[in-house]
């Protein structure tokens, strides 16, 4: 017998998380570990279950998904994260590359598609779905976005747009600073930093600038 994947899911749409787990305990190998409605439970699940792969869905509440996945592999770098979203805005792809995901996979693949990524990436590959793919560049030094972003988000720094992610979801600076692990005056500075790079001068103007850029979906 094959030796199981273990696959934990995040997904905050309930019919979502039973369809897909479903779809992936239909195959042999495969064991959904558990599945979960938000990052920040994903973090707490794969750091107890140490499962395979983590499928890890884009927009959910909670902490943005990208810092969760930065935890899940450092807490366990065996652990291999896959995005999965409707959405495939070059900020996503972006920050997937940079966090150094293993996989971003659209919702609109067939689940036959997602069964063959997860193999894939088991065995140590990549997968994008062709519309992340026509986006990227892989070569020697591994994938990157294609081009250069030419919007104002550009000049903004990783931390500031996690930052930026944070205001979006409406925290407070205590609730970032305590999300990031930084005093309220550092993230202070950073907003003020974005507020000047972006020439955007209040918080709700900034919200708006995140959902506009895709940043965070509304």
């Amino acid at each position: 017998m094959n030796a199981q994947i273990r696959i934990l899911l995040a997904d905050d749409h309930a019919l979502v998380r039973r369809t897909l787990r479903r779809c992936l305990e239909a195959e042999a190998d495969f064991t959904v570990v558990a599945d979960v409605c938000n990052a920040d439970e994903a973090v707490a699940q794969a750091r107890q279950l140490k499962p395979d792969i983590v499928l890890l869905d884009v927009d959910m509440p909670g902490m943005v998904c990208f810092d969760a996945a930065r935890l899940i592999m450092a807490d366990n770098p065996a652990t291999r994260v896959v995005f999965l979203s409707a959405f495939f805005h070059d900020r996503y792809i972006d920050q997937a590359l940079a966090v150094g995901a293993s996989g971003y996979i659209t919702k609109t693949e067939p689940p036959e598609v997602l069964v063959q990524a997860i193999r894939a990436v088991v065995d140590g590959a990549v997968y994008y779905s062709p519309e992340v793919r026509s986006r990227i560049v892989i070569d020697t030094q591994g994938a990157r976005l294609g081009g250069v972003m030419q919007s104002r988000g550009g000049r903004l720094t990783p931390r500031e747009l996690q930052v930026l992610q944070y205001i979006a979801r409406g925290l407070s600076k205590k609730e970032i600073a305590d999300r990031l692990h930084l005093s309220e005056r550092t993230v202070n500075c950073h907003t003020a930093s974005m507020m000047a790079k972006l020439d955007i001068h209040d918080r709700v103007d900034l919200a708006r600038y995140a959902i506009r850029e895709g940043l965070v979906e509304p």
